[in-house]
């Protein structure tokens, strides 16, 4: 397709070798002229979108007087970059408005809880969307992230503080608020630092205090295991290997090790991968479930679907229930939950006067200082050791009597 020169110009077209603008063929328009010893070639368009020599003419006259006067555009180049920058500009705008005036509620029930719900255990979400009803909600939920300070989160804890509720669980709360614009930052919604780090939240000792005795893990374990069988063996293995529930159900066939009696733990909370050693309980019952049935990439441990465990099952608290462990137990500390069996666990080794910095690395603690908490155990089977010289036994009796009358 030749350039056909028009009656105005600088301004000339080409025409579309098939498609049609009425009864004639459709035209390409450009232009052309000269800026500061600088050509420039511009396309403009077709006659099907509205364009005309005429109106091509009026294009280039425009930018030829631009440039004689030396202000606004001098090329359709400089238009459309002005003209993206502007829309650029204006997306900005927009979206900064959008993330000045979500309110932190908008964001708990669009975004945020929905997620909870399809990650986290149903105690847990259902525990967070109670803070947020009773809480949060009537504070701040109506208020953009951006107008949520330090008085609000006050406020919050004040009213919670009143109405009795305890430092762990205000911490807990507000530990939510944390998480929200955390997660709203996260996603590109809210640009500004946590308010919740300004504030002093509320500190309770909230380590657990309470461990099994033998005779009740012995219980336990034979009433799970007349419910279920999975979780019998995963309740073993924490209190025989001392693992958080997530490290189980993290474990496949291919981080089991029955011959050299060990087991691999990767990606645990603490961040090291460590390995934990199995006990011949342990080794029996992996054994037994293997059995050849399974891949090297198969979880351990799966749920109905065959897919990871979530969370631990509900059974497990009712079995706890029905045994009476936590039966007139306020005190959280005190409670029997399944992490109780990993605290068991170091509380056995602690009263075997296992070393505090061995308990520390079978654990998988970042610290030692973590560990400390069961060194008071240690130190009561090494005084009830040296009680023992505090009463003498009868031999000893005797041979005294025997050298005060001498």
């Amino acid at each position: 397709m030749s350039w056909v020169s028009t009656r105005f110009p600088g301004v000339r077209y080409r025409e579309h070798p098939t498609r049609k603008h009425g009864v004639q063929s459709d035209l390409y328009y450009t232009i052309r002229f000269q800026v500061d010893g600088k050509r420039y070639n511009e396309a403009l368009g077709w006659a099907s979108e509205g364009w005309s020599a005429k109106k091509a003419y009026l294009v280039l006259a425009d930018l030829k007087e631009n440039a004689k006067l030396g202000k606004g555009l001098t090329s359709l180049k400089e238009k459309r970059e002005l003209a993206s920058k502007a829309k650029a500009e204006e997306t900005e705008r927009r979206e900064k408005a959008e993330r000045d005036n979500l309110t932190f509620g908008q964001f708990f029930l669009s975004t945020f809880f929905p997620k909870a719900v399809e990650d986290k255990r149903p105690t847990t979400w259902k525990t967070e969307r109670a803070y947020f009803k009773h809480w949060i909600s009537p504070v701040i939920g109506e208020k953009p992230f951006t107008q949520v300070g330090v008085i609000d989160l006050e406020r919050i804890k004040r009213n919670m503080t009143r109405a009795g509720r305890a430092p762990k669980t205000v911490a807990d709360c507000l530990g939510l608020v944390r998480h929200v614009f955390n997660e709203a930052s996260r996603r590109g919604m809210y640009a500004g630092s946590n308010p919740v780090s300004l504030i002093k939240l509320p500190k309770q000792d909230n380590q657990r205090i309470r461990f099994l005795s033998w005779g009740e893990a012995a219980r336990l374990l034979e009433a799970l295991s007349t419910r279920s069988s999975q979780l019998h063996d995963i309740s073993l293995l924490s209190l025989y290997c001392g693992l958080r529930a997530g490290e189980i159900f993290n474990l496949t066939w291919n981080d089991v090790d029955l011959g050299r009696g060990h087991l691999f733990i990767k990606d645990p909370k603490s961040g090291r991968n460590r390995y934990a050693y199995l006990t011949s309980k342990a080794s029996d019952m992996l054994l037994n479930r293997f059995a050849g049935k399974y891949n090297n990439n198969d979880y351990v441990f799966t749920a109905r679907s065959r897919k990871k465990i979530a969370y631990v099952s509900n059974l497990f608290e009712k079995v706890v229930k029905e045994l009476g462990f936590n039966e007139g137990v306020s005190d959280i500390r005190q409670r029997v939950v399944f992490h109780t069996l990993r605290h068991t666990y170091a509380s056995w080794l602690a009263e075997a006067r296992v070393d505090i910095y061995t308990i520390s690395k079978l654990l998988g603690h970042r610290s030692i200082a973590m560990t400390q908490r069961y060194s008071h155990l240690g130190e009561n089977s090494l005084r009830k050791a040296v009680a023992h010289l505090e009463q003498p036994n009868e031999t000893e009796v005797k041979i005294h009597s025997i050298e005060a009358r001498r």
